[in-house]
């Protein structure tokens, strides 16, 4: 009797065992489908307070993809600055615009390009999953589809990945949500601010691993090329 009760139990363990294992390899299917972006880096920040060029006002953000930092301003000739995302190089941009609008916890849905590169994505990822592109929060800038958000993919952060939006680590962009009000000029260059004052750029790019799984960013359109003058056209 001792025996058979003893093997009895030791076959429920071994079948509880069994059960927890297809339970863990089920969870981690899924989490392969979802973590399209790959890697397994959680948190980070690289915010610092730092003195800044006097001529931008309290409030105002400059975004500066030759340093590959944002600034927000806190007063004249003062700045937090954080480590960013920036632009491929067929995609940089520059100007001043403003913040739109504000989204806590946005939800992200791939554009047909995106799709066709990579048909394993999802077509839509609400908002606070951990594996949503566009992190925890998310700044509209003004008619545009751009926007500094956060990342599910925090490896990226200080690479040339992008096709125009800002990524932050999502810590970064927490801090940032709060001090950024909508209305507040946003400045877009690529000058160097590292020592201060602005110095002039000529900007860098390239690619990176996560181009090859889809991006949180909308495409941009290619100029159409222009059609070639004939040359045996003689004038009157």
């Amino acid at each position: 009797m001792i025996i058979a009760r003893l093997l009895r139990n030791a076959s429920i363990a071994a079948g509880a065992i069994v059960a927890a294992m297809s339970l863990a390899s089920g969870s981690a299917s899924a989490q392969l489908f979802w973590d399209w972006g790959g890697g397994g880096t959680i948190g980070g920040s690289g915010r610092e307070f730092v003195r800044f060029s006097p001529q931008f006002k309290k409030g105002e953000i400059v975004v500066s993809f030759g340093d590959r930092r944002l600034y927000f301003v806190t007063a004249p000739g003062q700045a937090i600055s954080y480590p960013i995302a920036v632009p491929r190089e067929e995609s940089r941009w520059a100007g001043a615009t403003s913040v739109t609008s504000k989204r806590i916890n946005p939800s992200w849905t791939p554009t047909p390009t995106m799709m066709a590169e990579n048909p394993r994505l999802p077509r839509w990822v609400p908002g606070g999953h951990p594996m949503n592109p566009l992190g925890v929060r998310a700044l509209y800038l003004g008619s545009s589809t751009y926007r500094i958000h956060g990342t599910d993919a925090p490896w990226t952060i200080g690479t040339a990945v992008s096709k125009g939006c800002i990524r932050m680590y999502n810590q970064d962009v927490l801090d940032l949500y709060p001090r950024a009000n909508v209305g507040a000029k946003v400045t877009v260059t690529w000058n160097r601010f590292d020592g201060g004052a602005a110095t002039s750029s000529s900007g860098s790019g390239g690619g990176g691993f996560f181009s090859i799984f889809g991006n949180d960013d909308p495409p941009t359109e290619k100029p159409r090329p222009r059609p070639a003058r004939d040359k045996s056209a003689s004038s009157s």
